[in-house]
């Protein structure tokens, strides 16, 4: 679950007052609106990267407001994937974990689990260079969900993408929300994309989040 209640975030010259939004356990939520109107800053809240001036936010019922990064359980996939290009796919696998200092066995198991479940067991000792933009939008995507997190923030994953990788990644991103439950906030702004895989859709405009029907 996430719910914002009244968060208001100043960027520079640029502000969002009183945001209010709920997404409920396990919902997989698109927010659109138009460039510039603050879509990838709420996620960046919520993930921890930017602080909220007033209001909370809320994870599963907790305030993680004040919460660092690491502490909130959010995976999170920027419009760029941030993929480190001296690490192989097994080692952005193994990234979050690692960090979170998960067993060696552990941390196997699971490295095997979601390379299975992404397809992507042929290309764990590759390079980020060596890799298709299909392949490294399934290896950011792997690295988000490694740690089991609550919450899944995409930020436009597929806007580089072709027609045919696009459609085979709403199949995948739709098998692993509905194998892991996690609860998905996506921006788009793709009305396609947001009927392929939304159960509910927000609109941010004019500083607002409202809800649309689906």
């Amino acid at each position: 679950m996430i719910e914002l209640k009244d968060v208001t975030i100043v960027a520079g010259q640029f502000s969002l007052s009183n945001v209010s939004f709920t997404i409920d356990a396990g919902e997989y939520a698109v927010l659109m609106g138009q460039t510039g109107q603050g879509k990838t800053t709420i996620l960046e809240a919520i993930c921890g990267l930017r602080t909220v001036a007033s209001g909370q936010i809320l994870i599963r019922g907790q305030d993680v407001t004040r919460w660092p990064p690491a502490d909130r359980q959010t995976g999170f996939v920027p419009q760029d994937l941030a993929l480190f290009p001296t690490m192989t796919v097994a080692e952005h696998l193994e990234f979050g974990l690692k960090i979170r200092k998960v067993s060696g066995p552990e941390t196997a198991a699971r490295v095997k689990e979601l390379s299975s479940l992404l397809g992507v067991e042929r290309l764990l000792s590759r390079s980020i260079d060596a890799l298709s933009g299909g392949e490294s939008q399934r290896v950011a995507l792997g690295r988000a969900l490694a740690f089991r997190p609550s919450v899944l923030l995409l930020d436009e994953p597929f806007s580089a993408l072709d027609e045919q990788t696009r459609c085979e990644m709403y199949e995948l991103l739709r098998n692993v929300t509905r194998s892991t439950g996690v609860t998905t906030l996506h921006i788009t702004h793709s009305q396609a994309e947001a009927r392929e895989l939304a159960s509910r859709r927000f609109l941010l405009e004019d500083g607002h989040v409202r809800e649309q029907t689906v």
